[in-house]
């Protein structure tokens, strides 16, 4: 007896944590916590600051971290193995993690990205969530163009050695200062004025290959980063979309089938009191 009733309070709890994890106040309570957090590890990076309140600014950095430690073993309790099993969660937990480490010893230099944990802002707010989900369903198109990009720096890279080594060896000496220097061209920082002309002084016709690099590296294909982060911004929306759809749907055919249910429950209900309000008639007349 003991023994069968024994799991039904860890039940009982385990289903008021989880009930306490998805109030609004508890989540509006953390998010304001990690905006404090990130705001508090702004701080520390000034001395100034350090020097007058710096006693105040670790005591409340330890409160807010014991908090978030507190967050995660309630969720640790609630979901048990389905926690390790949701990405948002480990990474909830790796950010708190590194705050744990020790600030002496061989990795006392994880303790700088402690301010990590102001992305836990992204696990928080569901817009940021969608953004990132967007973001990594993108990075297979996206590998697919940063490696045709790579193939025509790589390629541009070795014609400017050729072309421009000679006259200029700081911007084109080798083929990876080659690179840097065309990085440079592409994002159109003092391209012109700074590299471009001083070529076509030497070299007149050296506009030629600068325009084409360019329009291909520039204009196409940062262009087509642009379009695949859209798309796929714009199909996890609609995936999301559909979820939801999905499951209005299916809720809706639940109440359907559990209405019909309670007809036919209630059709047998009046059949049953037709017949007995038939044998009461009939039972008279038999008398």
């Amino acid at each position: 007896m003991n023994t069968s009733a024994a799991p039904l309070p860890t039940r009982s709890l385990r289903q008021t944590g989880q009930a306490w994890l998805d109030t609004p106040f508890f989540q509006r309570t953390i998010l304001v916590l990690i905006v404090i957090n990130a705001v508090i590890l702004g701080l520390e990076t000034s001395s100034s600051v350090m020097q007058a309140v710096g006693r105040w600014v670790l005591i409340i950095d330890k409160i807010i971290l014991a908090v978030f430690v507190a967050e995660l073993s309630l969720r640790l309790f609630v979901h048990r193995l389905a926690f390790w099993r949701d990405p948002w969660s480990v990474f909830d937990f790796s950010v708190v993690a590194i705050a744990l480490v020790p600030a002496t010893g061989p990795l006392a230099v994880l303790r700088a990205l402690r301010v990590l944990r102001v992305l836990r802002m992204l696990t928080i707010v569901p817009s940021m969530r969608r953004v990132v989900g967007a973001l990594l369903s993108a990075i297979p198109g996206l590998s697919s163009i940063a490696l045709v990009l790579l193939l025509v720096f790589y390629v541009f890279a070795v014609i400017a050695t050729h072309l421009f080594g000679a006259l200029f060896p700081d911007w084109f000496g080798h083929l990876g200062r080659s690179l840097y220097t065309l990085f440079q061209v592409m994002t159109l920082e003092s391209w012109s004025m700074g590299i471009a002309r001083p070529v076509m002084a030497q070299i007149p016709w050296a506009w030629a290959f600068f325009i084409v690099f360019i329009l291909f590296a520039t204009f196409t294909m940062l262009n087509l980063f642009i379009a695949i982060i859209v798309n796929a911004m714009q199909t996890f929306q609609e995936s999301e979309n559909q979820s939801k759809l999905d499951e209005v749907v299916l809720a809706e055919q639940s109440a359907e089938q559990a209405l019909h249910q309670e007809v036919k429950a209630l059709r047998q209900e009046m059949r049953e009191i037709k017949a007995l309000l038939s044998a009461q008639v009939r039972t008279p007349e038999g008398l």
